[in-house]
């Protein structure tokens, strides 16, 4: 397929975000009579899945403190539930497992799961979730908790396979996909900011839009695009904070546990939620029993066929230094610099013992061969950033929280069709210097 000259709309990023929006622009622009997907063209410069999407544990759960991410998470599950087999979904339900710091926020999120019509179960106290618990797992020995959200929708999909699956219905739609491509640089126009074309490895491509979802590398092209480095925010003191740098990175650690899948199978022999605990009991080493932390901890997990095991992660560390300076590429498992290591294994192998004593002395399975690990780009309040820049370039910048959040390019495809998103307008870059940020949880995730 010979690159095009020019396109009315150029999509960089064949991910979550690039392939979701140019499916649903495609169908948008066939519903008005004002083209197809053969006006959309996406550009990665690896290949479709390549980058953060393709990687994802794949976890899909509406479990946010943030009364807006928690509306985009219900739209994005109706998503998924809308083609399971194509987007290898498996709507197996998702929990939330919380100590006692955790309680009354998780609690929130329930009421509010309530308000909007996502079905849920939360269970309080010691006692009762431990009973609810070994209702499910018979071996069930968490220690700390005092509260369980049961989300009966969510679940998790299998990543490649479902990003290929969009990939599917977008060029059904018309859509040209187009890998090896690399974006260079951008031309603007003479009599103003708005960009005229895409410069690339490839050649030049003219274009009408831009839309930006590359995940990880939005800094880059944050960049090239020679947007602001530093944003003002109106914290919650009411005070202007100046200079704040725009991106960090934080390092998301992964792995799998070598068992057969069907071991982590409920007391009614039915494949289990998600789970995801919280906790400040202290955790010890399932190897020599030595203190590992005392902290607030979390990790969560859940039995994959795709991965071979019981996969899952637990909390990411922050990235120190000049995000500019941050070796992104080469990305995840063929980084030398941000893959996980000896203490991670350790650690979230005695993590899912503490748990459920089935895991207990499975470390020596733990699927070493196989490396894992990836960089989350985060804004300044670590919650998402989808706006308009240089008057025709959307920018898709999810802080991390990228892979379920597959209906962010259905909304996107509203905007650019002339319609209103409430879903996306809480998450303007506007939002920093009017002081409209997103509450914050007790949780140990940066992005809860």
């Amino acid at each position: 397929m010979a690159v095009p000259s020019g396109v009315k709309y150029a999509i960089i990023g064949a991910g979550i975000h690039g392939l979701s929006t140019a499916y649903h622009l495609a169908l948008k622009l066939k519903e008005a009579g004002k083209g197809s997907g053969k006006d959309i063209l996406v550009v990665d410069k690896t290949s479709i899945a390549a980058g953060a999407s393709g990687i994802a544990c794949g976890v899909v759960r509406n479990n946010y403190y943030q009364p807006a991410m928690r509306e985009l998470m219900a739209h994005s599950v109706s998503v998924w539930e809308s083609d399971p087999k194509a987007y290898s979904y498996h709507p197996v339900g998702y929990m939330q497992i919380s100590p006692e710091i955790m309680h009354q926020q998780v609690g929130t999120i329930y009421e509010q799961q309530k308000n909007i019509g996502y079905s849920s179960t939360f269970i309080e106290g010691k006692k009762d979730s431990m009973s609810y618990m070994k209702g499910l797992f018979d071996d069930w020995q968490a220690k700390g908790i005092t509260s369980v959200l049961h989300e009966k929708k969510g679940g998790y999909a299998n990543n490649t396979a479902s990003i290929y699956g969009l990939a599917s219905k977008a060029e059904a739609e018309g859509v040209r996909i187009m890998t090896g491509i690399t974006v260079t640089g951008f031309e603007f126009g003479s009599n103003s900011q708005a960009v005229t074309a895409l410069n690339t490895n490839k050649g030049r491509i003219a274009c009408d839009y831009v839309v930006v979802g590359v995940g990880p590398w939005v800094n880059q092209v944050w960049n090239m695009l020679d947007l602001p480095r530093t944003v003002s925010i109106k914290g919650r003191d009411g005070k202007m904070h100046d200079g704040v740098r725009m991106w960090k990175y934080w390092c998301l650690e992964e792995g799998t546990l070598g068992v057969d899948p069907n071991m982590h199978k409920m007391n009614d022999g039915k494949m289990p939620p998600v789970i995801h605990v919280d906790t400040d009991a202290p955790v010890y080493s399932d190897v020599d029993g030595r203190l590992l932390t005392d902290k607030l901890w979390g990790l969560y997990y859940k039995p994959d066929f795709n991965f071979g095991g019981i996969q899952g992660g637990a909390s990411p560390y922050k990235v120190e230094g000049e995000p500019d300076k941050v070796a992104i590429d080469p990305y995840g498992p063929d980084s030398p610099d941000f893959i996980v290591g000896d203490d991670f294994i350790e650690t979230w192998c005695s993590m899912l013992a503490h748990c459920q004593k089935r895991f207990e002395g499975k470390i020596g399975v733990y699927k070493k061969d196989e490396k894992s690990g990836g960089l989350g780009c985060f804004t300044p309040d670590n919650f998402p950033v989808f706006d308009v820049f240089r008057d025709n370039v959307f920018v898709i910048a999810d802080s991390n929280h990228g892979y379920k959040m597959i209906a962010v390019g259905r909304e996107v495809a509203r905007l650019l069709s002339g319609e209103h998103s409430s879903l996306l307008h809480p998450f303007r870059y506007e939002r920093f210097s009017a002081g409209e940020l997103h509450p914050v949880s007790h949780s140990p995730y940066p992005w809860s």
